[in-house]
């Protein structure tokens, strides 16, 4: 399967979705330019509130496409950009990948990746139920979270519906994501 953008989302404010884009230009070191959450600390009013001066290691936030899909067959009436998301993705297991795992997507923008999304509540002020169904258990019953992944931007360049996203890995041994 190829392993493609499907949507661009940005919100200027602190708004729980973010409106689907033509493009979107990502910006080193800093995350997605027009975003509420560019810049080089912490945008995230909970983090600012504990520490402004913390590095942003959430410039850029990033869902797989096929979490819409699973949702929507459970009737969650869902779709990209609607729970912050800056690039929705398709064909590649975001969750699966380790930390410090480059994105190269479309011509030019580089991204690496922090951390998992923690989901939180205001999924569940969106539609009720939102929240449990981003959480899930693996066998041992650690806690799953699906709700994406964080990066930061290495390098800039616009990105498009339809552009392709090729994956570097880290050196050996791999780091899982954690949250972030």
């Amino acid at each position: 399967m190829e392993t493609i953008v499907t949507a661009v989302s940005i919100s200027e404010n602190h708004s729980f979705s973010k409106a689907n884009q033509g493009c979107i230009r990502l910006l080193a070191g800093l995350g997605v330019e027009g975003d509420a959450h560019m810049g080089e600390t912490v945008k995230h009013r909970s983090r600012v509130a504990k520490d402004p001066s913390q590095p942003n290691l959430r410039q850029v936030h990033l869902i797989h496409a096929e979490l819409y899909d699973e949702l929507q067959a459970s009737g969650f009436q869902i779709s990209a950009g609607q729970i912050g998301e800056n690039i929705t993705t398709r064909g590649i297991d975001l969750l699966g990948l380790p930390t410090g795992t480059r994105l190269k997507i479309g011509e030019t923008a580089v991204v690496e990746l922090t951390g998992l999304r923690n989901p939180c509540k205001q999924l569940d002020q969106f539609q009720p139920g939102l929240m449990s169904a981003v959480l899930d258990r693996d066998e041992q019953g650690n806690l799953i979270r699906k709700s994406g992944v964080m990066g930061i931007v290495l390098k800039d360049g616009v990105v498009r519906p339809g552009d392709s996203i090729t994956v570097e890995f880290p050196a050996k041994p791999y780091k899982p994501l954690e949250r972030v």
